[in-house]
């Protein structure tokens, strides 16, 4: 397994390429990605065009690093899944934990259109809690 990071604008992008098996990869990986997130980064790409095969050990990575970026409020895009690949994570319903792309370009525009969303919903949380509170407020006299 071959790993590249670089960035696009604040877009961490890993593209990986080789079968994603057993071996130092995932914990490697997971270490990067902790690592990125410690640094501030709050967006994710994996790039998974050039890996024709994925086994627990990607599993694992991606389960990990998903719930790595819960806890961190990142969010994680994955790009050029093919169709061997897809089929494992249905398999293992991982599919429905994760954004799906064909590729990095879509990908880059689905990552700015999330964070949009969640910049948004963000701004109007505190509106929500006040107007909750109001109405506690309200009911209560």
């Amino acid at each position: 397994m071959r790993i590249a990071v670089r960035f696009k604008d604040d877009v961490s992008v890993v593209a990986l390429s080789g079968k994603f098996v057993a071996g130092s990869d995932g914990p490697f990986l997971r270490q990067k990605v902790r690592d990125l997130i410690d640094a501030g980064t709050r967006k994710f790409l994996f790039d998974f065009t050039d890996v024709p095969y994925i086994d627990s050990t990607g599993l694992g990575f991606l389960a990990g690093s998903r719930e790595l970026a819960a806890e961190h409020q990142a969010l994680i895009v994955l790009a050029g899944i093919n169709p061997h690949v897809h089929r494992i994570l249905d398999g293992v319903k991982l599919t429905q934990f994760f954004e799906l792309v064909p590729d990095e370009v879509t990908g880059l525009e689905r990552i700015k259109e999330l964070a949009a969303r969640v910049k948004s919903e963000a701004a109007t949380e505190p509106a929500r809690a006040s107007r909750a509170r109001k109405r506690a407020e309200d009911a209560a006299e």
